[in-house]
């Protein structure tokens, strides 16, 4: 039986490095070493054919711990709601009013890089809160 060792997460988006850009400030995730033999990530692209140019882009978790996020250009724009989404964990080991506080600062944080605030979710318990934002390009995801 072979087993799983590492997990990517892909998006589809119409512009591949601005939405890594966001995930990598969200994240406190990493641009990857451009691969060998070019110095910047820039010089790779002007080395693939045109309509290749800026159709990918990927960032990775610096302790190499979490999934690496890949973005690929396509061409249809998101039109329903993401069947899968990404949960933000902010408040783990808070609890009430520290742990709300804490969601609230990240979602002010990430409104700030582009992000869109959906609606917060209040649940009977506190710590079953969350607040469902979007990216750059509209795609959902949750802080709790």
């Amino acid at each position: 039986m072979v087993s799983v060792r590492q997990v990517q997460v892909t998006f589809d988006c119409a512009e591949p490095e601005r939405v890594a850009r966001f995930w990598c400030e969200v994240l406190g995730y990493v641009v990857p070493a451009p691969p060998e033999g070019f110095a910047t990530w820039d010089d790779h692209d002007r080395s693939l054919p045109v309509e290749r140019r800026g159709a990918a882009f990927a960032c990775v978790d610096p302790a190499g711990v979490g999934p690496r996020l890949f973005f690929q250009r396509v061409p249809e724009g998101k039109v329903v709601k993401n069947r899968v989404h990404l949960d933000v964990r902010v408040g783990t080991g808070l609890v009430g009013g520290e742990r709300l506080a804490a969601l609230e600062a990240e979602r002010a944080r990430l409104v700030a890089l582009g992000a869109a605030h959906v609606r917060t979710l209040y649940a009977d318990g506190v710590e079953e809160s969350c607040i469902v934002m979007r990216d750059v390009e509209g795609n959902e995801f949750c802080l709790d």
